[in-house]
Protein backbone atom coordinates (compact mmCIF):
# COMPACT_ATOMS: atom_id res chain seq x y z
CA UNK A 1 0.00 0.00 0.00
CA UNK A 2 2.83 2.01 0.01
CA UNK A 3 2.53 5.40 -2.02
CA UNK A 4 3.96 7.71 -0.83
CA UNK A 5 7.75 7.53 -1.35
CA UNK A 6 8.50 8.54 2.84
CA UNK A 7 6.69 5.31 3.71
CA UNK A 8 9.26 2.94 2.25
CA UNK A 9 11.85 4.88 4.12
CA UNK A 10 13.92 2.62 6.79
CA UNK A 11 14.78 6.03 8.73
CA UNK A 12 10.56 7.06 8.44
CA UNK A 13 9.67 3.67 9.65
CA UNK A 14 12.01 3.69 12.31
CA UNK A 15 11.27 7.81 13.39
CA UNK A 16 7.73 6.69 13.64
CA UNK A 17 8.17 3.89 16.08
CA UNK A 18 10.56 5.88 17.89
CA UNK A 19 7.73 8.36 18.88
CA UNK A 20 5.48 5.87 19.72
CA UNK A 21 7.50 4.47 22.64
CA UNK A 22 8.72 8.04 23.21
CA UNK A 23 4.59 8.55 23.64
CA UNK A 24 4.74 6.12 25.84
CA UNK A 25 7.52 6.77 27.91
CA UNK A 26 6.29 10.57 28.08
CA UNK A 27 3.12 9.73 30.09
CA UNK A 28 5.62 8.62 32.81
CA UNK A 29 5.75 12.26 33.20
CA UNK A 30 3.83 13.85 35.93
CA UNK A 31 1.13 15.95 35.07
CA UNK A 32 2.80 19.36 36.04
CA UNK A 33 5.01 18.54 32.96
CA UNK A 34 2.11 18.13 30.91
CA UNK A 35 2.32 21.61 29.16
CA UNK A 36 6.07 21.69 29.54
CA UNK A 37 8.34 18.40 29.15
CA UNK A 38 5.52 16.23 27.94
CA UNK A 39 5.11 18.66 25.26
CA UNK A 40 8.24 19.55 24.21
CA UNK A 41 9.24 15.81 24.18
CA UNK A 42 6.31 14.90 22.00
CA UNK A 43 6.49 17.74 20.08
CA UNK A 44 10.13 17.11 18.79
CA UNK A 45 9.99 13.14 18.24
CA UNK A 46 7.16 13.97 16.06
CA UNK A 47 8.93 16.57 13.56
CA UNK A 48 11.72 13.56 13.34
CA UNK A 49 9.34 11.98 10.95
CA UNK A 50 7.16 14.76 9.83
CA UNK A 51 10.53 16.59 8.50
CA UNK A 52 11.73 13.22 7.01
CA UNK A 53 8.13 12.95 4.88
CA UNK A 54 8.56 16.88 4.05
CA UNK A 55 11.63 16.52 2.70
CA UNK A 56 10.90 13.27 0.57
CA UNK A 57 8.30 14.63 -1.67
CA UNK A 58 9.16 16.56 -4.55
CA UNK A 59 12.41 18.32 -3.33
CA UNK A 60 15.47 18.79 -4.73
CA UNK A 61 18.69 16.38 -2.82
CA UNK A 62 19.70 19.74 -0.82
CA UNK A 63 16.31 20.59 0.20
CA UNK A 64 15.90 16.78 1.25
CA UNK A 65 19.08 16.93 2.84
CA UNK A 66 18.03 19.90 4.88
CA UNK A 67 14.82 18.59 6.02
CA UNK A 68 17.02 15.55 7.66
CA UNK A 69 19.04 17.93 9.01
CA UNK A 70 15.94 19.21 10.73
CA UNK A 71 14.80 15.46 11.53
CA UNK A 72 18.45 15.15 13.15
CA UNK A 73 18.35 18.13 15.02
CA UNK A 74 14.34 17.04 16.38
CA UNK A 75 16.10 13.63 17.94
CA UNK A 76 19.12 15.88 19.46
CA UNK A 77 15.97 17.76 21.00
CA UNK A 78 14.38 14.77 22.08
CA UNK A 79 17.55 13.45 23.87
CA UNK A 80 18.21 16.67 25.74
CA UNK A 81 14.34 15.86 26.89
CA UNK A 82 14.91 12.32 28.23
CA UNK A 83 18.35 13.91 30.00
CA UNK A 84 15.82 15.98 31.66
CA UNK A 85 13.32 13.37 32.21
CA UNK A 86 16.11 11.28 34.00
CA UNK A 87 17.60 14.12 36.05
CA UNK A 88 14.11 14.48 37.33
CA UNK A 89 13.85 10.63 38.18
CA UNK A 90 10.81 10.78 35.74
CA UNK A 91 12.46 8.11 34.08
CA UNK A 92 15.24 5.33 35.47
CA UNK A 93 18.23 5.24 34.36
CA UNK A 94 17.72 1.33 32.33
CA UNK A 95 15.24 3.38 30.25
CA UNK A 96 16.99 6.45 29.74
CA UNK A 97 19.82 4.23 28.27
CA UNK A 98 17.54 1.92 26.31
CA UNK A 99 16.13 5.20 24.53
CA UNK A 100 19.50 7.01 24.69
CA UNK A 101 20.68 3.93 22.33
CA UNK A 102 17.80 3.93 20.25
CA UNK A 103 17.95 7.71 19.42
CA UNK A 104 22.18 7.23 18.96
CA UNK A 105 21.30 4.48 16.65
CA UNK A 106 18.50 6.29 14.56
CA UNK A 107 20.83 9.27 14.47
CA UNK A 108 23.10 7.13 12.36
CA UNK A 109 21.09 5.92 10.31
CA UNK A 110 19.58 9.43 9.28
CA UNK A 111 23.21 10.74 9.25
CA UNK A 112 24.29 8.07 6.70
CA UNK A 113 21.30 8.67 5.01
CA UNK A 114 22.13 12.11 4.43
CA UNK A 115 25.54 11.79 3.38
CA UNK A 116 24.29 9.46 0.26
CA UNK A 117 21.90 11.64 -0.81
CA UNK A 118 23.24 12.86 -4.28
Amino acid sequence: MNKFKFEKLIIWQDAMDFGEVINDVSQLFPNKEKFNLTSQIMRAVDSIALNISEGSIGQSNPEQRKFIGYSIRSLAEVVTCLFKAKRRNYISEEIFIELYNSAFHLMNKMAAFKRNIN
